[in-house]
C-alpha cells in the first residue's frame, strides 16, 4: 500500500500511530484518505450490487414516471461522475507535464468515477422498476459523507497549519464531491411517487407499511400514527390496517400449496422408481426382507421452501444482532484500561465511549428489525397451515373422513397451527444459541484463562437432564392430542344430537364423558407444567451457576490470579450474554417438541386420500335419464364392504312423465 502511495504529499506511511493513536491531535494519514478510506463505499456498493439487482428482477412494480426528484438524483450523480473524472484527467496532466502523481491518483478517481457511474445507473433502473425508496443508495451516500468527514477536517486543519493550500485543484474538487454526496443523501431519504402502472389502492384504510420508505421501515415511523391515536383514546375496528396483499391467506396459502404439490410430486417420483426398480431374487428373500419404509412428502421442506426468503432475511438480521453484541465487552475491556492509563489521551475515552454508543444504537435497530420479520414470518406460518388444512378439509374421501372427525380437523386448524407460530421466534435459536456459546466461551477463555472449562462442565452436565425431559414432554404431548381429538369429537357429536340427548335425559350420562376425558388431559398438562418448570429451573440457575463456578475456580487455582476490575465486569458482560441463550434454551426445546407432534399430524392429515376431481363426466346428455343405475355396488370407503349390491334398475310407476328408480324398496324419483 505504502508503494502506491507512492513519494511526495503521500510519501508517509499507509499507517502512522504516532499520528494517528498517539497524539492530542489524531489525523488519518493522507494515504489512507485517499486510499482505503475512498474505497470503503465503492466497495460496499459493488458488493451489495448482484443480490439487490437478483432482488428487483422478482419485485418489479411497475416503473415510476421522471420526477423532479428522479432527475435532481441523476443530475448529482452525472456531477460527481465528472468530479471524478476530473481529478483523473488532472493525474494524467501532471503526468504529461513532468510532475506524476503517485498511483493513487490514478486508481482513485477511477474507482470513485466508476461506482458513481454505476449508482446513477441505478437510480434510474429503480425508477423502471418500480421502487420509491432505495435502502442500498442512502447506505452508500451516508458511507460516502462518513467516509469524507475526516478528509474534509484533514485539509482545513492542513491548510490552516501550512498558511496555505498544497493543491488547490483537488482541494476544490474535493469539496466540491462532499457537497454533492451530503446532496444526495439528503434527496435520497424522500420517496418517489407511486409506480405509473400500479394498480390502485380501493381499500379504505389501507396499512402505511407498504407505501413506507427505507428510513420509515427502519424507525418504524410508519407506526407512529396508530400508535398516537391510541394514546388519545381506545382504538376501534376500523382504525385498525388492512393486511399487507403478502400477507393475506390467499397469496400465502397459494404459495405453501404449490410447495406442497411438488414435495408430493417428488415423493410419488421416488415410490414409483422404487417400486420399478425393485427386483426379488426368491421368495425367501422377499419374506425375511425387511420392508422399506415408503418416501413421504415432507411437509417441513414445503414451508422451508415457501417462507425461505423470510427466514434467511432474519438470519441474517440476527447474526449481526449477535456479533454485534460482543463488541461493547471488548470496548468495556478497553475503556476500563483507558481510565487505568493516566497517560492515555482524552479523545480516547470520548471515542470509545462514543463507538460503544453507536453499537448499541446499531444493535438496537437490528433487533427490532429481526422481531418484525420473525414474527410477520410466523404469522404467516399460521396462516398458510390454517389455509392448507381447510382446503385439504373440503376435498378428502369418506374413508379420510371416517378416522379425521370435525373435532381433530379444528385441532389442527387451531392448536397446531398455533404451535407452528409460537416456534417460529425461536426457531433461529437452533444456531445463534451455539454461535453466541462458543463466543462467549472463547471471549471468557482469553480473560480467564482455563477455568472457563470449570462453567463449560457443568453446562455439558446439564445438557443430558434436558434432553431427558425434553422426551418425556413430548410423548406427553402426544397422549395429550389424542385426549383432546377424543374430547372435541365427543363435543361435536353431543352438539350434533342435542335433541336426542335432551330427549331422553342423557345429559349426566355425556356429561360424566367428557368430565372424563378432561380430567386425563388435565392430569398429563400437569405432568407437562411440571416438566416444563423443571426445566426452566434448571436453566434459570445456569446462569449464575456457571459464573459462580466459573470465577471461584479462576480464584483458587492460582494465588496470582486477581480478579480485577476489567475481569470483573468484562467477564459478567460476557455472562450476561451466555445467560440469554441459555434461558431461551428451554423454552425452544419445549417447542419444538410441541411442534414436532404437530407437524407429524398436519402432514399425515395432508397426505391422505382425496376426491378425484376428473371422476365426473362434465358432458351435454341425449334426452332421457339423467341417472342410469345397473347392478350397482355401493360402498362407503374402498376398505369397507360393500353396503348395497346389484342395486337393479325396475322402474316404479309413472309420475307425470318421469320415471324413478327402485332403492331399499323405495322409490327415488329420478329427474332427466
Amino acid at each position: 500500500m505504502d508503494a502506491l502511495c507512492g513519494s511526495g504529499e503521500l510519501g508517509s506511511k499507509f499507517w502512522d500511530s504516532n499520528l494517528s493513536l498517539h497524539t492530542d491531535n489524531p489525523d488519518l494519514t493522507p494515504c489512507f484518505q485517499n486510499s482505503l478510506l475512498a474505497w470503503l463505499p465503492c466497495i460496499y456498493l459493488w458488493a451489495a450490487l448482484p443480490c439487490y439487482l437478483f432482488y428487483l428482477r422478482g419485485h418489479r412494480q411497475g416503473y415510476i414516471v421522471l420526477s423532479y426528484l428522479s432527475r435532481l438524483k441523476t443530475a448529482l450523480g452525472v456531477l460527481l461522475w465528472c468530479v471524478s473524472w476530473a481529478d483523473l484527467f488532472y493525474s494524467f496532466h501532471g503526468l504529461v507535464h513532468g510532475w506524476p502523481p503517485a498511483p493513487v491518483f490514478f486508481v482513485t478517481p477511477l474507482v470513485v468515477g466508476v461506482t458513481m457511474l454505476l449508482a446513477t445507473l441505478l437510480i434510474q433502473y429503480e425508477r423502471l422498476q418500480g421502487v420509491r425508496s432505495s435502502g442500498v443508495l442512502i447506505i452508500f451516500w451516508f458511507l460516502c459523507v462518513v467516509c469524507g468527514i475526516i478528509p474534509f477536517r484533514s485539509k482545513i486543519l492542513s491548510a490552516l497549519t501550512q498558511g496555505k493550500i498544497s493543491d488547490p485543484f483537488r482541494f476544490t474538487t474535493f469539496y466540491i464531491y462532499f457537497a454533492l454526496v451530503l446532496s444526495a443523501l439528503i434527496l435520497s431519504c424522500f420517496r418517489e411517487k407511486p409506480p405509473f402502472f400500479s394498480p390502485k389502492n380501493m381499500d379504505p384504510n389501507p396499512c402505511p407499511e407498504a407505501g413506507a420508505g427505507f428510513l420509515s421501515r427502519l424507525s418504524f415511523w410508519w407506526f407512529t400514527k396508530l400508535a398516537i391515536l391510541g394514546y388519545r383514546r381506545p382504538l376501534e375496528e376500523r382504525d385498525l390496517w388492512s393486511l399487507n396483499k403478502e400477507d393475506r391467506s390467499q397469496m400465502v396459502m397459494q404459495r405453501l400449496l404449490e410447495e406442497w404439490k411438488k414435495q408430493q410430486d417428488q415423493a410419488a417420483r421416488r415410490q414409483a422408481a422404487e417400486a420399478s426398480g425393485k427386483k426379488l431374487s426368491s421368495e425367501g428373500e422377499v419374506l425375511l426382507e425387511d420392508r422399506p419404509r415408503a418416501p413421504e412428502a415432507s411437509f417441513l421442506r414445503a414451508l422451508m421452501a415457501t417462507f425461505s426468503s423470510s427466514f434467511l432475511l432474519s438470519m441474517g438480521f440476527k447474526l449481526i444482532q449477535d456479533l454485534l453484541s460482543f463488541i461493547n465487552p471488548q470496548l468495556l475491556s478497553i475503556l476500563i484500561r483507558f481510565i487505568s492509563n493516566p497517560t492515555a489521551p482524552t479523545w480516547w475515552g470520548f471515542l470509545v465511549a462514543g463507538l460503544m454508543f453507536v453499537c448499541s444504537v446499531m444493535q438496537t435497530l437490528i433487533l427490532h428489525q429481526y422481531f418484525h420479520c420473525i414474527f410477520v414470518m410466523g404469522l404467516r406460518f399460521r396462516t398458510g397451515i390454517i389455509g392448507v388444512i381447510y382446503r385439504k378439509a373440503l376435498v378428502i374421501t369418506n374413508s379420510v373422513k371416517r378416522e379425521s372427525t370435525v373435532g381433530e380437523i379444528v385441532n389442527l386448524m387451531s392448536v397446531d397451527a398455533q404451535r407452528f407460530m409460537d416456534v417460529v421466534p425461536f426457531i433461529n435459536l437452533l444456531w445463534s444459541a451455539p454461535l453466541q456459546i462458543i463466543l462467549a466461551v472463547y471471549f471468557l477463555w482469553q480473560n480467564l484463562g482455563p477455568s472457563v472449562l470449570a462453567g463449560v462442565a457443568l453446562m455439558v452436565l446439564l445438557i443430558p437432564l434436558n434432553g431427558a425431559v425434553a422426551v418425556k414432554m413430548r410423548a406427553l404431548q402426544v397422549e395429550q392430542m389424542k385426549f383432546k381429538d377424543s374430547r372435541i369429537k365427543l363435543m361435536s357429536e353431543i352438539l350434533g344430537g342435542i335433541k336426542v340427548l335432551k330427549l331422553y335425559a342423557w345429559e349426566p350420562s355425556f356429561l360424566k364423558q367428557v368430565e372424563g376425558i378432561r380430567q386425563d388431559e388435565l392430569r398429563l398438562m400437569r405432568k407437562v407444567a411440571c416438566l416444563h418448570a423443571i426445566s426452566t429451573f434448571i436453566w434459570v440457575c445456569t446462569p449464575f451457576l456457571v459464573t459462580l463456578t466459573t470465577l471461584g475456580v479462576y480464584v483458587s487455582v492460582d494465588k496470582n490470579n486477581v480478579l480485577d476490575a476489567e475481569k470483573a465486569f468484562v467477564s459478567v458482560s460476557l455472562f450476561n450474554i451466555l445467560k440469554i441463550p441459555l434461558n431461551m434454551l428451554p423454552q425452544l426445546i419445549s417447542n419444538l417438541a410441541q411442534t414436532s407432534v404437530s407437524l407429524k399430524r398436519i402432514q399425515h392429515f395432508l397426505s391422505q386420500d382425496e376426491l378425484d376431481p376428473q371422476c365426473v363426466e362434465r358432458k351435454t346428455i341425449t334426452p332421457g335419464y339423467a341417472v342410469i343405475i345397473h347392478n350397482g355396488t355401493f360402498t362407503w370407503a374402498q376398505d369397507l364392504p360393500p353396503a348395497l349390491h346389484r342395486v337393479p334398475w325396475p322402474t316404479c310407476p309413472s309420475r307425470h312423465g318421469s320415471r324413478t328408480a327402485l332403492f331399499r324398496k323405495t322409490c327415488y324419483l329420478v329427474k332427466p
